[in-house]
């Protein structure tokens, strides 16, 4: 029998869930003067706590709307601040939380969930799955130059932090697009950003790039220089591109930037083909490539329905005993998505279904691991076609 209740946290006790969160994290609590910006942050009514007297676990999440393929914005619950202080693990506490939010999320009819993961063996086992994959890459700048027939782009101009702060959600907004996997920021996302920018150690540098039809993107950098005669990093935090001439004006005013050796960019599309800009394509290189965002199909029918597909049909039996309800067979094909009595071609659990509802993965590599097992085995190649889609999914926003 549990020794612990789990319930919606108060407003009193936001701060003191957030620095649970924090030393779960080996951090310190909040800071007084930070306090303003974190508390914007938690949404009212979407924390979760654990008590037993006293706080020991939290998790809590805010709402948004994730880009599925075919361009579809879904409702999307960003889920965030999850810890178990840490002499009360292992009793329980983290599954019943989960099961208490996704209940909630069910509830109020969101059919889709996602986090990042501090630790990848823990969320599996409760529906979530890898469904985009980022690469973190470093330019030698001093080796890196571009092709001549790399697009010019328009104008820059530099942004203050105030308009920085005033200006970039707009922008951020017109910037977002199609690609599976984006997702629109909140109101409650945007505070954690302007922490970040007037709290960095060294100067952020935001710089918006201007076409024909006005702003068109934006980057935003800092420069790591503790001594003159030590070499110096370019830390890239955003870079969003709506057309190529944006994206190579950006790339051609930040590899312009002096007094930099390098450029580090991290959490990046797998397709983003910065290489090509170059004339030494070797003068850039893959430092990782790692997980990004872990999906959950909380609504199966209403998140496999909502998506586009090309190719023929394929029957799905999925699995998922954390919400049974979705657990089923269900027809996928272009014309439609519908519950069937015909017996599945495919068997896979509901998180490896997340690793391939945005395309990130192939169904014939999840069956090569083992995440599928084919009663059909054609079924692979027309579920590879089916799914697939024409860019790499990717989120590119942290939270």
């Amino acid at each position: 029998m549990n020794d612990y209740t789990v319930r919606t946290i108060r407003p009193d006790e936001t701060r003191a869930a957030g620095d649970l969160f924090r030393s779960t994290l080996h951090l310190g609590p909040v800071k007084d003067d930070e306090w303003p910006y974190a508390e914007r942050m938690h949404q009212p009514q979407r924390g979760i706590g654990a008590f037993d007297g006293e706080l020991i676990g939290t998790v809590r999440s805010f709402d948004t709307e994730l880009t599925v393929p075919g361009g579809t914005r879904l409702p999307f619950a960003a889920v965030t601040g999850v810890g178990v202080r840490p002499d009360r693990t292992r009793r329980g506490v983290l599954r019943a939380m989960m099961r208490a939010q996704l209940d909630d999320f069910t509830t109020r009819g969101v059919p889709l969930a996602g986090l990042y993961a501090s630790e990848a063996v823990i969320y599996g086992r409760f529906g979530y799955g890898a469904a985009t994959v980022t690469r973190d890459f470093e330019i030698d700048r001093r080796r890196a130059a571009l092709r001549p027939e790399v697009p010019a782009g328009g104008e820059v101009s530099l942004l203050s932090a105030d308009k920085a702060v005033e200006r970039l959600p707009e922008l951020y907004a017109n910037l977002l697009g199609d690609r599976p996997g984006r997702m629109t920021r909140s109101p409650h996302w945007w505070p954690g950003f302007e922490r970040a920018l007037r709290r960095a150690e060294a100067p952020v540098t935001t710089v918006v790039h201007h076409g024909p039809g006005g702003a068109d993107g934006f980057a935003q950098y800092t420069v790591d220089r503790h001594h003159w005669s030590q070499p110096s990093e370019m830390d890239v935090w955003h870079l969003e591109a709506a057309n190529d001439d944006a994206y190579a004006g950006l790339w051609r005013y930040l590899l312009g930037v002096d007094l930099v050796d390098r450029i580090k960019v991290p959490g990046r599309p797998l397709d983003e083909p910065v290489e090509l800009l170059l004339t030494n394509p070797r003068a850039c290189d893959t430092v990782s490539v790692d997980d990004g965002l872990w999906l959950r199909l909380v609504d199966v029918p209403a998140a496999l329905a909502a998506r586009e597909y090309d190719g023929e049909p394929v029957v799905l039996e999925v699995t998922d005993p954390f919400l049974p309800a979705n657990s089923g067979c269900y027809r996928v094909c272009p014309d439609g998505v519908s519950r069937t009595d015909v017996p599945g071609e495919l068997r896979l659990t509901v998180d490896a279904l997340a690793m391939l509802y945005l395309g990130a993965w192939r169904a014939s590599a999840l069956a090569t691991a083992g995440r599928i097992q084919p009663a059909e085995p054609k079924a692979l190649a027309r579920a590879d076609r089916l799914f697939a889609t024409t860019v790499a999914a990717w989120c590119g926003t942290h939270f």
